[in-house]
């Protein structure tokens, strides 16, 4: 003999069958099937499609490094052209290497908003709030071992989002290769153009400290002087807040709250 519950069970699911098609309670309940199928169906897409996301991510970071680098062409293996760095994870306060973390692993970014591995800043021309205590660094040697150029992650806001990018610096440490940005929100056609090639070409050659050792690189607009031509690049047209962005994140991080005691002791050998 049927339980009692199982008895108005099937009463519910018969006068559930028998409501039209088109009432609001089968309508409802289509509606709310449905959604929970989609989000299952969308769950189990984002689990099973992580890791390639994450490869993909990996690899469009190397693409950017080794572009920065002048070591990227179209066809490029790019774990083959990567394996001629070497990462290593930099102490900002000390400017020396730390063996603290795995340099292959480590996530500057998400470090950058860990309060225990960052620090609040007061004098924050870049608009980043934090700086990140450890940076990962990429070193290119050339054929015969010796360095030949230095990638330093860089970080800052521009007009309408932060600005992620890579430098390229020369073994002296102080001679531009280039500048190259992964990932902003800037507006297309305007400070978007800081991924233009012919842009990024002027950085080329450009120098960040004067023969005093003062730090002099400037974006700007107008026609420099003489004096601070090997040190101007020139501001985007009609992009002045994100041109301006650049100059900040770029002066930050090339001065002594960011690379700028890395690279001393790099110079002076003792990292």
């Amino acid at each position: 003999m049927p339980e009692p519950d199982s008895q108005e069970t099937e009463g519910f699911l018969a006068r559930f069958k028998a409501l039209p098609v088109d009432s609001v309670q089968k309508t409802f309940f289509v509606a709310v099937t449905l959604c929970l199928f989609c989000s299952m169906v969308v769950a189990a897409a984002a689990v099973s499609l992580r890791p390639v996301q994450e490869a993909n991510k990996l690899r469009d970071k190397r693409i950017n490094i080794l572009q920065v680098a002048g070591l990227y062409e179209p066809g490029t293996d790019v774990d083959e052209a990567f394996a001629a760095f070497e990462p290593r994870v930099v102490d900002l306060e000390s400017g020396t290497f730390t063996d603290r973390f795995d340099a292959t692993t480590f996530d500057d970014k998400q470090a950058a908003e860990d309060v225990t591995l960052s620090m609040p800043l007061e004098d924050d021309p870049a608009s980043i709030g934090r700086r990140l205590n450890y940076a990962t660094v990429y070193l290119l040697n050339d054929e015969q071992g010796n360095l030949d150029k230095i990638i330093l992650p860089v970080y800052g806001y521009g007009l309408w989002s932060t600005l992620y990018g890579f430098i390229a610096l020369e073994e002296n440490g102080n001679d531009i290769y280039g500048l190259q940005f992964y990932e902003h929100a800037e507006t297309p056609g305007l400070g978007a153009e800081v991924d233009n090639p012919r842009w990024k070409a002027l950085w080329n050659g450009k120098k960040l400290r004067d023969d005093d050792g003062d730090l002099k690189i400037t974006v700007a607009k107008g026609v420099p002087s003489p004096a601070m031509e090997p040190f101007h690049v020139d501001a985007l047209a009609g992009a002045t807040l994100t041109s301006n962005g650049v100059d900040n994140l770029v002066r930050f991080w090339m001065g002594e709250q960011g690379f700028a005691p890395f690279l001393d002791n790099l110079k002076a050998g003792a990292v």
